[in-house]
């Protein structure tokens, strides 16, 4: 491909990816929900009638409330009452209400409270909830739960309430806090100068192909001319060699490529059976959440571990034909990509069978491929540079390995990390990642901003990190070989 049509190429495929990402991402660009933990079920207050009150105050962590999610109980019956509900200041001032049927509410449900407006600017605030009912008699009449715990892996933490947060009904404190969700929201600018964003680096990209096409004019050397020229002049020897990997890898199985099916589902099958009774509690679905993560894993696993052998293993062919020598971990990392690829099948299987819904949204999945894929690279390109000098590295990267398996939340949830450790935890690239991968799949929406952002870090200093160390000692493989 000539830097003429590369340019063209790329320009297109900007303006392309930048319109559909807006209009995918959609809403998200412009503000993340999030949902407040609810508490377990102790309890219930009693009969909310006509002239009864419930109180319940609550602390909104975000920008602004946008809903509520009560748990609450029919007793097994049909009422015909509407429930009026005020959210109200440390002033008493009325912020928002709502109204709530009864007649169609599921016993024991997480009933959906729409408040009529959104309620600004009130992070870190203690508002109150006033619930009362129109019409509510003895026997035609609704309640609500309240608990004193929250839940963890399968057992539940009891929790110390203050006096002034505790529920009321009609004055009377209970021994708990309403059942309750608080639905509430982050605004982002970024999606505010979503355009203008794009434009500055659209013009960046655009000045920067053009100044590589004068220098291309002018027969002289600029930065990327090395990787289009070796990707032109060895096309086939990539293909050659990925087509190589990935036969050898099933080479005298009798399933042959049906282990990349095989592989993640049986490991899911195992880790869901050991672990669904650890870990399961407060995740919707579990065996696509297990799963999810399981196949990011195994792809950083394989792609690091064939990257990492991949300049020893062509020692012959490095000594006596001269290749660019960053085409060997390229092509392993290719290579395992395809397996990737080929676990999708398993994970979609899997999820048509929990009835996840599949949305224009699972789009946005290619960005988390590339970022996982890219930062795999780079890991593996500083293994193939330590391997050749240190034998020993493939066996410290066994160790290594499978601790940072551990220190990714591929089979637990992350909130069970103690929130003191949880700064440090993040610095784990992999989290990152394959959160962004489990936020897409299964809420079914485009992650925040800042995910997006934090992907891009977690991916970019590996890689770069690892085409320095890769690009300083590759002149020295020869000697060690």
């Amino acid at each position: 491909m000539s830097l003429k049509r590369f340019s063209t190429f790329t320009i297109l495929s900007y303006i392309i990816i930048a319109v559909l990402f807006y209009f995918i991402a959609g809403d998200s660009l412009h503000r993340s929900i999030y949902y407040s933990e609810m508490v377990s079920l102790k309890s219930t207050c009693g009969e909310i009638v006509r002239g009864s009150e419930i109180k319940q105050n609550f602390t909104v962590e975000n920008d602004s409330l946008e809903a509520l999610i009560i748990m609450g109980a029919t007793y097994d019956r049909v009422n015909d009452d509407v429930l009026e509900f005020k959210v109200k200041d440390e002033t008493g001032a009325v912020l928002a209400t709502s109204q709530l049927a009864t007649n169609e509410l599921e016993n024991g449900g997480d009933w959906l409270i729409t408040l009529s407006n959104s309620v600004d600017d009130v992070k870190g605030q203690t508002l109150t909830l006033s619930v009362t009912s129109q019409k509510g008699t003895p026997g035609n009449a609704v309640t609500f739960c309240y608990g004193d715990s929250y839940p963890v892996a399968k057992y539940t933490m009891p929790i110390q309430i203050a006096d002034s947060d505790r529920l009321t009904f009609n004055g009377t404190p209970m021994d708990g806090i309403l059942c309750m969700s608080v639905v509430s929201g982050d605004w982002h600018s970024f999606g505010t100068y979503y355009w203008q964003i794009v434009l500055i680096f659209g013009l960046v990209l655009a000045s920067y192909l053009l100044y590589c096409l004068h220098q291309e004019k002018r027969s002289r050397r600029y930065f990327g001319d090395v990787f289009l020229s070796a990707f032109n002049r060895y096309r086939f020897l990539i293909k050659t060699l990925v087509s190589r990997d990935f036969k050898t890898k099933y080479k005298r199985s009798v399933l042959g490529i049906f282990w990349s099916f095989l592989n993640p589902l049986l490991t899911m099958l195992v880790l869901y059976f050991v672990f669904s009774t650890l870990f399961v509690s407060g995740v919707e679905n579990y065996p696509v959440y297990l799963l999810s993560g399981l196949i990011c894993w195994n792809f950083f696993s394989e792609a690091t571990t064939m990257c990492l052998q991949s300049i020893t293993g062509n020692a012959a062919l490095i000594t006596k034909v001269y290749v660019p020598k960053y085409i060997y971990p390229f092509s392993r990392a290719l290579s395992s990509l395809i397996n990737f690829f080929l676990a999708f099948i398993p994970l979609f299987v899997v999820m048509v069978i929990t009835k996840v819904p599949f949305k224009v949204e699972f789009l946005l999945l290619l960005f988390g491929i590339a970022c996982l894929f890219l930062f795999s690279l780079g890991i593996g390109m500083i293994l193939a540079s330590a391997m050749v000098f240190f034998r020993d590295t493939q066996f410290l990267w066994g160790v290594v390995s499978m601790l940072w398996m551990y220190l990714t939340p591929i089979f637990y949830m992350d909130e069970i990390i103690p929130p003191q450790w949880m700064t440090l935890y993040k610095m784990n690239p992999l989290y990152h990642i394959i959160r962004v991968f489990r936020i897409i799949l299964l809420d079914g929406v485009s992650p925040e901003p800042k995910a997006y952002l934090l992907c891009i870090l977690a991916t970019l200093i590996p890689l770069l990190l690892g085409l320095l160390i890769f690009k300083r000692t590759q002149d020295k493989f020869v000697l060690y070989l």
